[in-house]
């Protein structure tokens, strides 16, 4: 689903959720059913959590140049389990 906006000359712009490809030049105000045309707008890329940003960031980041580890980091590493029960689970 897409989201477009319209712009209608009583009430103003609005926006409507219709599939990719489906938005008509000219659609009925949901307020007062008079015409209103299509506004082309931008895309909204902007609204990506900051988690997300930052996740794109750093693919692209490591698309050019890939960090390169030669061992696990101390922080990673398997801790031994506290409770007697889960130290007889498998390991990887």
């Amino acid at each position: 689903m897409a989201t477009y906006a319209y712009r209608c000359p009583d009430c103003g712009p609005f926006e409507v959720r219709l599939p990719i490809g489906t938005a008509e030049a000219v659609t009925d105000c949901p307020g007062c059913r008079s015409a209103a045309r299509r506004v082309f707008t931008a895309p909204s890329l902007a609204r990506l959590s900051p988690a997300t940003s930052a996740a794109f960031t750093r693919e692209e980041q490591s698309r050019e140049t890939p960090e390169v580890v030669t061992r696990v980091p101390a922080e990673r590493r398997l801790r031994t389990p506290q409770h007697p029960a889960l130290s007889r689970l498998p390991r990887p």
